[in-house]
């Protein structure tokens, strides 16, 4: 697994901390990812990584005034900091066991997660069948949708998080009515078969899965691409009911005094949208596998980016299908 050698903070493969820690934590029962993945995965964010490093230099026109030896350092090689940061995110491990597995600090692990945890966020997701292509913006589904003929599948999801302080305003704004906890929301879009397209509309846990929907522009989304087809749930009987040529909800139940005909029909409809729909609670399972996506119980303000780096790491398995 090869790494650029440029710059400290990439620093040459072969520099380990410890090489039976790096054999273990890079196994695929321990990263989610398929054998050859976290190399791939290595070479890809170390370019990312590199462009960063020097722009402080750059802005300052120096480097830092500081005695030899001193500033934080990274104990780690680029290829342990990313191995580790894939294994926070695949089991939520406390960051002392790791630094245990390799002889450093905790806060060394801790920093090599909020460091690299970034660069896998901004990945985007997997299209499949094109490997060159990835989708990081929400405008980018229907687009990808409508070129490749997808029928995409709408359906929402929430984590549960840590319940906001007493007093501090907004609290009641992740409290969840269907789950009873506090929660954060999030809409996954998948293809006909199941795969992650793309994980967003971040919101908190007591907006309506439709508000997320026309607050993030899906809706309009979907307006300017005509020919885009979606399935969705019994909570999108709105769009449903605006874009009946593109959007496909379940039936709505008949009344109690509906003739029995009636009933067996509105039964046999429901169950052939839902045998369609199905593929998007595939789609849902697959970054819930991850333990971090379990219950989140780090800070509110990075779940996004945990959960686009996990979505990213998921989509890739998902587009080799």
């Amino acid at each position: 697994m090869p790494v650029p050698e440029t710059g400290a903070a990439a620093r040459n493969d072969l520099d380990v901390s410890s090489k039976w820690a790096r054999t273990a934590l890079s196994h695929r029962i321990r990263t989610g990812l398929p054998r050859r993945k976290p190399g791939k995965l290595t070479e890809e964010l170390a370019g990312p990584w590199l462009a960063q490093e020097p722009r402080p230099r750059d802005r300052r026109g120096r480097g830092r005034l500081r005695a030899e030896g001193a500033g934080p350092g990274h104990d780690l090689p680029f290829t342990d900091r990313v191995i580790v940061t894939v294994v926070i995110l695949r089991f939520q491990l406390p960051h002392a066991a790791l630094a245990v597995c390799y002889g450093v600090h905790r806060s060394a692990i801790t920093r090599a997660a909020g460091e690299i945890r970034p660069l896998p966020a901004a990945r985007g997701s997997a299209v499949p069948g094109k490997p060159g292509l990835r989708l990081r913006t929400l405008a980018g589904v229907p687009a990808c949708a409508a070129a490749e003929g997808v029928r995409l599948r709408i359906d929402g999801t929430e984590v549960q998080v840590r319940r906001p302080p007493a007093g501090r305003p907004g609290r009641r704004a992740f409290a969840s009515g269907k789950k009873k906890q506090d929660t954060i929301k999030s809409t996954a879009i998948s293809d006909g078969d199941g795969r992650l397209l793309l994980l967003g509309a971040f919101r908190p846990g007591r907006m309506h899965d439709v508000t997320a929907v026309r607050t993030d522009g899906i809706e309009d989304l979907l307006r300017r691409h005509p020919d885009v087809k979606a399935e969705v749930d019994a909570s999108y009987q709105g769009p449903a009911r605006d874009l009946p040529a593109q959007v496909s909800a379940p039936p709505k139940k008949p009344g109690k005094n509906a003739a029995p005909g009636e009933t067996a029909r509105w039964e046999q409809d429901r169950h052939e949208q839902s045998q369609q729909r199905i593929r998007a609670g595939h789609a849902i399972a697959g970054p819930k596998q991850w333990r971090t996506l379990h219950r989140w119980t780090g800070r509110r303000e990075y779940f996004q980016e945990t959960a686009l780096a996990i979505a990213g790491l998921v989509s890739d398995r998902a587009a080799m299908r």
